[in-house]
């Protein structure tokens, strides 16, 4: 009976934060239709991503420095939610796969955010990693997920290393990023969302069971130029991010987190 409970009250805050986010949209929207000008969508982005993440009871605590200058952000990925976690830390766009886009209001929503959506295969990669650069000189952070696909959460897959030549190309720095879901001490086993599960019955799981702490790490800044190994740089981003993993599992609560002064508690709905 606690469960539906809880489903039924996040269900209304994340319902609240869904119908405060296509206001702040349409309002852009609408903004930009009249002045005929474009708006950087990235500040009401990471408004909204932020509310998401406090009405889906998702505990956030983020360790490092966030770059004050456009980056482009690697990161390992577990999750849908890794979008709204992530996107509530920092003003940046993101790298999708193009079938996100067609979900129901939160493909809508990922658009507006101004989400870069990829179809895979077909010689893809150089179109996208064009457009990447062209957002990081145009200002904005962009982050990509290298793995290529969502994992378990308990270690990282090879990182690719073709897109980030699109750091290169744009002159600017990566900088790696650590993400892991604790649940009772433990990697969480309900946020990773693989195989062949459907987000709509994924997120009420999610939505069933007590919040879920997540552990954020910004390592530091690597810099690239034209002499860099990429092949060779993927893997020392793999690494980084793979220590950074590690290390947020080794952190069971938010309680010894405090202690220990390895992270800092950012929201707690």
């Amino acid at each position: 009976m606690k469960d539906y409970a809880r489903l039924g009250y996040r269900l209304t805050l994340f319902t609240l934060s869904l119908s405060v986010t296509i206001t702040i949209a349409c309002g852009v929207s609408l903004a930009e239709l009249l002045s005929r000008r474009r708006i950087d969508r990235t500040p009401y982005a990471r408004f909204c991503f932020h509310g998401a993440a406090r009405s889906l009871g998702f505990r956030v605590r983020q360790q490092g420095d966030v770059s004050t200058e456009p980056v482009l952000y690697v990161s390992n990925h577990i999750s849908w939610s890794d979008i709204p976690v992530l996107g509530g830390q920092s003003p940046l766009r993101f790298l999708s796969k193009a079938e996100v886009g067609k979900w129901p209001v939160i493909g809508w929503l990922a658009g507006q955010a101004g989400t870069l959506f990829i179809k895979r295969g077909g010689g893809k990669s150089l179109h996208c990693r064009q457009e990447i650069a062209n957002t990081l000189t145009g200002g904005q952070s962009v982050l990509i997920f290298p793995e290529g696909t969502t994992t378990t959460g308990l270690t990282v897959l090879p990182f690719h290393s073709r897109l980030l030549w699109a750091a290169k190309d744009a002159g600017v720095n990566i900088q790696p990023i650590s993400i892991g879901y604790l649940r009772d001490g433990q990697p969480d086993h309900l946020a990773p969302f693989i195989g062949d599960d459907e987000f709509q019955s994924h997120i009420l799981r999610m939505l069933k069971r007590p919040s879920v702490d997540v552990g954020v790490i910004f390592h530091p800044k690597v810099t690239i130029d034209e002499h860099s190994d990429l092949d060779a740089l993927a893997a020392e981003l793999h690494q980084t991010v793979s220590t950074g993993l590690k290390q947020i599992h080794r952190c069971r609560s938010l309680d010894d987190v405090t202690s220990t002064g390895g992270m800092t508690a950012r929201q707690t709905p």
